[in-house]
């Protein structure tokens, strides 16, 4: 009797081992990602049932893709999204992208139902695309799951764009990579910091930055105020006084405040350049022309905020502003460092040939 109790002890035993392992593995394959619940960023609750294999990125949740995981297992693009003549890094670094099939034209047309249908996406990622109603008709109608994101309105170091870097690694099973990602933007941010807290206001020169592309390409008059770019570099931006944001100014303005130095975006350089042609006087009347003191940056709006190029130009225009605190700082080379981190290519050269690159300007030639 006693060895038959001893054996059913053993038996329970091995039993409840089994159960106790099974529930083990059950709850470590669920938390693995086999499923995953996302909040996105229109404050909507996701579930996805697997592990997505194939993915569609609309909107400006592409280039973000791009950084995080490449082109891998997309099925579909945005005709807007595959011209690398567009001057935009993320598409110039992926030309594979004009050989994925077309879901729809790109903003402001709305994707295909259709199209999206026949690329048979496990989940769809939408980035500042249509409004949030249309979106949950989208996924309705399909029956694939629509996660929503946003990018920040600063053009660098903006928090909603980090948020949004997190949810596409949260799906991709990416997560590592995005923090890379931000903690190289972090390491960036705070190199710029420690190289010019220090610098007297009384040694910084005035500086105005011109032809800021704002929905389509603009002229001279084209500004950001409080810009967070000229922030991080602790830089005396004249158009500060008018508030945070983007300003169209009356050129005047310009001659009031006659900055030391002048940054135009080579985006809209073409346009400053036709007006200078029909109004020499004025332009000759600034102090950083008559000394040669105009420089170019690369154009770092096109659909939304390219954050490399704005990260690469923040080097160069601290270059120009304080060559004594960077002397260090190669910023050809820091921008194929920065190119090549984020995008694995070094585009220094394809952007300096689209569109002109780190130089000074000659707005008479």
């Amino acid at each position: 009797m006693k060895k038959f109790f001893a054996l059913l002890l053993l038996s329970l035993l091995a039993c409840f081992t089994f159960t106790a392992c099974a529930q083990g593995e059950e709850e470590s394959t669920s938390a693995n990602g086999e499923s995953m619940t996302i909040t996105d960023m229109a404050d909507r609750t996701v579930t996805l049932n697997s592990k997505p294999e194939r993915l569609l990125i609309l909107g400006s949740a592409l280039r973000l893709y791009t950084y995080i995981a490449g082109t891998e297992r997309l099925v579909g693009v945005e005709k807007a999204q595959q011209d690398a003549a567009s001057g935009r890094p993320y598409i110039i670094a992926h030309p594979e992208l004009s050989d994925l099939p077309l879901v729809g034209e790109g903003f402001p047309a709305d994707p295909d139902p259709e199209r999206i249908a026949q690329v048979d996406p496990d989940v769809i990622i939408a980035g500042d695309i249509m409004d949030t109603s249309s979106l949950e008709d989208l996924q309705n109608d399909l029956g694939i799951p629509v996660i929503i994101t946003k990018c920040g309105t600063d053009p660098i170091f903006d928090d909603t764009t980090y948020r949004a870097m997190e949810i596409i690694g949260q799906v991709t099973d990416n997560e590592d990579r995005v923090t890379e990602l931000i903690s190289y933007m972090d390491q960036c941010q705070t190199e710029l910091k420690e190289l010019t807290q220090n610098i007297d206001d009384a040694d910084k020169p005035t500086v105005y930055v011109g032809g800021l592309a704002m929905k389509g390409i603009q002229g001279i008059d084209s500004t950001n105020g409080q810009s967070t770019l000229l922030q991080a570099i602790n830089a005396k931006n004249v158009a500060d006084e008018l508030g945070a944001g983007h300003f169209f100014i009356d050129k005047e303005q310009l001659l009031t405040w006659d900055p030391d130095i002048l940054f135009l975006d080579e985006q809209g350089l073409s346009v400053i350049k036709e007006d200078y042609a029909k109004n020499p006087a004025f332009y000759k009347s600034l102090t950083a022309v008559k000394e040669a003191q105009v420089y170019g940056q690369l154009p770092y709006t096109n659909y939304y905020s390219n954050l490399e190029t704005a990260l690469a130009d923040l080097y160069y225009i601290g270059k120009v502003l304080y060559p004594d605190a960077f002397t260090a700082i190669d910023p050809v080379a820091k921008a194929d460092e920065i190119y090549e981190f984020m995008l694995g290519e070094p585009l220094y050269d394809e952007m300096a040939t689209l569109y002109g690159g780190f130089t000074t300007i000659t707005l008479g030639e």
